[in-house]
């Protein structure tokens, strides 16, 4: 299973990153929601700040890339060894900083991967 932290995690059941919560939890993964806001996604409490978290496997995007830049250090910090960037948050740059860095970027949605099983 792959340690997975959701960056731009509400507990509005809404938004994508909620439903992205709930089904990498479904699957078994570990999963580390982190948003600007406290809240909870059925049990699972969002952490805020930029938490330290070990052995990340994926960071799964759900932040614009205008609000991208601020996050930037703590996202290496966590040395992931992949990134995925869902459907609106695509930004070129830091493709391109965590190919540099040795880390797989993805541009593809979460949801989806977990539904035909290549996640």
């Amino acid at each position: 299973m792959k340690r997975t932290v959701i960056l731009g995690a509400s507990s509005n059941p809404g938004r994508y990153a909620h439903i992205a919560t709930l089904k990498l939890h479904k699957y078994g993964h570990p999963v580390f929601p982190v948003g600007i806001k406290d809240g909870i996604i059925k049990g699972i409490p969002i952490l805020t700040g930029m938490p330290a978290i070990a052995n990340v496997d994926t960071i799964t995007l759900y932040i614009g890339s205008h609000n991208q830049p601020f996050w930037y250090e703590y996202i290496f910090s966590l040395n992931p060894k992949r990134i995925i960037f869902n459907p609106g948050t695509e930004n070129d740059w830091l493709y391109k900083q965590a190919e540099a860095k040795g880390i797989e970027a993805l541009e593809a949605c979460t949801l989806i991967m977990l539904s035909v099983g290549n996640y």
